[in-house]
C-alpha cells in the first residue's frame, strides 16, 4: 500500500488532483471534509469552539459561521492555534479510521488531502509527498473571481499558509497547475501510473 500526503497552497488546483487520483482508483480521505463533520451542530468540537470564541462567529441558526471564524483565525496565530487545539485531533483520529478501513479493503493508494500539511507536522507520516502549486497570480484570480473573496482576503489567507519554496522543499512529487484542466489531469495520470499505482 502506497500512502500519499498530498497538499498545496489554497487555490492551488489540489481538489482538482485529489479528484483525479480518485478516478484512477486511489482512496482520498479529504482533511477539509472531516474538519466540517467533526463541527457539525450537535458535536463537542461545535460547543468547545462556542466556549473559546463565543456566540460571534455562530449564524442565527446555530451553526458555525465559516466566513467570521475564518477572518478571526486567519488575522491571529494565536486564535488559529486555539481552534486548531480542538479541531485536529478529531480530524487526525476519523483520518486514520478511514485509511484503517482502506488499508482493510485492500487498496493499493491512499492520500490523504491535507491543505496544512507542511504547517501540522505530519510529513513524517507518509511514504510520499505529493504538493500542487499554481502562479501566485493565478491562485489570487481563483479565490477573487471563483470563490468571491476580496483582495485582502486572498491574500491573508495565502499568508497564513506555508510558502510554496515551504512546500516544495518537502515535495517527493511537484506537481505544476500551470495550464488547463485537461493538462492538470494528464500530468495527475502519468504520476499515478509511473509513481503511484
Amino acid at each position: 500500500m502506497k500512502h500519499v500526503g498530498l497538499t498545496g497552497g489554497i487555490a492551488s488546483g489540489k481538489s482538482a488532483v485529489a479528484a483525479q487520483l480518485t478516478k484512477l482508483g486511489a482512496v482520498v480521505i479529504d482533511a477539509d471534509v472531516i474538519a466540517r463533520q467533526v463541527v457539525e451542530p450537535g458535536t463537542e468540537a461545535l460547543e468547545r469552539i462556542r466556549d473559546t470564541f463565543g456566540p460571534g462567529i455562530f449564524a442565527d441558526d446555530g451553526t458555525l459561521d465559516r466566513a467570521a471564524l475564518g477572518a478571526l483565525v486567519f488575522a491571529d496565530q494565536g486564535e488559529r492555534a486555539k481552534l486548531n487545539a480542538i479541531v485536529h485531533p478529531l480530524v487526525r483520529a476519523e483520518v486514520d479510521r478511514q485509511r484503517e478501513a482502506a488499508i482493510a479493503n485492500g487498496v493499493q493508494v491512499v492520500v490523504e488531502d491535507i491543505p496544512l500539511l507542511v504547517e501540522s507536522d505530519q510529513l513524517d507520516r507518509f511514504e510520499t509527498i505529493m504538493v500542487v502549486q499554481a502562479p501566485h497570480d493565478e491562485r489570487i484570480r481563483r479565490m477573487i473571481e471563483d470563490r468571491g473573496w476580496d483582495r485582502a482576503d486572498a491574500v491573508a489567507r495565502m499568508a497564513a499558509q506555508a510558502t510554496d519554496e515551504q512546500r516544495a522543499a518537502v515535495a517527493d512529487i511537484l506537481i505544476l497547475n500551470d495550464g488547463s484542466i485537461e493538462d492538470l489531469n494528464a500530468k495527475v495520470t502519468e504520476i499515478y501510473e509511473s509513481q503511484l499505482a
